[in-house]
């Protein structure tokens, strides 16, 4: 059980579906919490320096309770604090003596236990560096950790306190990589901090190969030389050493990884082609309060300064930034079902060209600095969305674009330029009486009104989220099974849809 679990069973869902009576027109306003593409990071990250970390605005999904089992596996403590709550749940139950046991792959003995193979790099940590000012924390004023949540609408996260100590143990085990991409992102703090690393190859959402072959690439440019072997990547640097990347693709994950093995190297990396995406730009700030010299986040140019004094590298306290695809899974939602919806949390100009399509369709947008209302009253016009990295439309939008267009009025099309084999759940919005045909990585959607519901099932998150956001515009009782996976990205998707005025509940499959 991951210590989100323990602190909330209500996220454990594996074998419950979401269901959905529909149609409702939606209205009110809900807010977001953090991004899980930010969160996951951030919470890597601290393993770059001893001491005591809090980050707040963290999601209730069970990917964070995932990077949380995996944290302390490595040598961690984590405490998770929910909204609301008086105290910290499951606070530190495991040890900082214990350590991951891999399993009989090959990397139970990667590394002895021996004193000269445990990470100890040095640091004396700032255990109480915690900064009371607003920028540092969701809800100035707070006292603690589980004070940090504003009853506001703006601040719907939770907060996790994180204790790295002397030492960690830098291998990441199979049996909790296996079940989220996001995992391979300990690699590059690992290896900054202590010169080597085994991390499983990362599983996941079943939606195409992405491999990391640009990780590796670029960390050999910055001294790391690696190999796989059974399933694991064996990496080791005498030095960390700073250099010129030049990246094929604006891979987000490689990106975030070279950046944190970056900080720590001797001299200066700078890394072109860089991904711009908001949750990069949040690492970035969240590494610099650690003592990092970053230039050019949320450009295409990223300039590293190492840090190499361990006292001039500390924990820090962070704010992670509003998930926007969460928030445009909602604008999606209120264009299949009508209505009118304020979603708060989120910073609008993270989604500016989605909000500018949208409003093209027929949808009326407003936005202001910290929420977008959208309103729409009757059937929106079909488009044509392609998906390209940041700022361009998300890729993890594709489903929840798919299933706004299946209602529209017209053709409409979406193409995928960034991951193949994404489109498991067109059959099952076919299911519902879409009328959509696969071109390679065309996806075609002869709007058709008002989906019927049906019996489907969520393949991944994003796809998971689309048919439950369908079944609230469908006529019917819509059944989508293996809620699972949208647990891990949605912060209670079922309440927030309900608060809006929507039939949704969660049984037992």
């Amino acid at each position: 059980m991951s210590v989100l679990d323990a602190d909330a069973p209500e996220l454990d869902l594996a074998g419950h579906s979401f269901v959905v009576r529909g149609p409702s027109a939606l209205k009110g306003t809900l807010g977001v919490s953090g991004a899980k593409n930010s969160v996951l990071k951030l919470m890597a990250a601290t393993l770059l320096a001893e001491g005591t970390y809090r980050i707040s605005n963290v999601p209730r999904i069970t990917d964070v309770g995932l990077m949380a089992e995996l944290l302390r596996a490595i040598g961690c403590e984590v405490a998770v604090y929910s909204p609301g709550a008086t105290g910290a749940a499951d606070a530190f139950s495991s040890s900082a003596e214990t350590v991951c046991s891999p399993d009989a792959t090959g990397a139970a003995d990667a590394f002895s236990s021996s004193a000269e193979d445990v990470c100890s790099p040095g640091a004396t940590g700032a255990a109480d560096a915690f900064s009371s000012s607003a920028e540092d924390v969701c809800s100035p004023g707070a006292t603690g950790a589980a004070d940090a949540f504003s009853s506001s609408a703006e601040d719907a996260g939770g907060s996790l306190v994180i204790d790295v100590p002397a030492q960690i143990e830098p291998v990441a085990p199979r049996n909790i990589v296996d079940r989220f991409r996001a995992s391979i992102v300990v690699l590059g703090p690992m290896l900054a901090r202590c010169g080597k690393a085994v991390v499983a190859l990362p599983g996941g959402d079943d939606f195409g190969h992405r491999p990391i072959d640009m990780h590796l690439q670029g960390l050999a440019r910055l001294g790391v030389e690696s190999e796989t072997v059974d399933g694991y990547v064996h990496a080791r640097a005498q030095e960390l050493r700073g250099d010129t990347i030049r990246l094929d693709f604006p891979s987000v994950g490689a990106t975030e990884n070279l950046l944190m093995a970056a900080v720590r190297a001797a001299g200066t990396t700078v890394i072109d082609n860089a991904a711009r995406e908001p949750e990069v730009v949040d690492l970035c700030e969240f590494l610099v309060k650690m003592g990092a010299r970053i230039q050019g986040a949320g450009s295409s140019t990223l300039t590293i300064e190492g840090v190499e004094d361990v006292e001039r590298f500390g924990p820090a306290d962070h704010c992670v930034v509003g998930d926007r695809i969460v928030a445009a899974t909602y604008l999606a939602a209120v264009g299949i079902a009508s209505g009118e919806i304020t979603v708060t949390g989120v910073n609008p100009d993270h989604l500016a060209v989605l909000c500018g399509k949208l409003a093209d369709m027929g949808m009326e947008v407003s936005v202001d600095d910290r929420s977008i209302s959208a309103a729409v009253s009757s059937r929106l016009s079909s488009a044509k969305f392609s998906t390209l990295p940041y700022p361009g439309v998300a890729t993890d939008l594709k489903p929840l674009l798919v299933a706004l267009l299946a209602t529209t009025d017209g053709v409409g099309s979406v193409t995928e330029n960034l991951f193949a084999e994404r489109f498991r759940y067109v059959d099952d919005l076919r299911a519902m009486g879409a009328d959509i045909r696969i071109d390679s990585h065309h996806v075609v959607i002869e709007g058709t009104g008002r989906l019927s519901a049906a019996r489907v099932k969520a393949h991944d998150i994003r796809a998971g989220a689309a048919l439950v956001i369908a079944g609230v515009g469908a006529q019917g009782e819509t059944v989508v099974s293996d809620a699972h996976h949208i647990a891990r990205g949605y912060d209670d998707l079922a309440g927030k849809l309900r608060s809006l005025g929507a039939d949704v509940s969660l049984s037992r499959s």
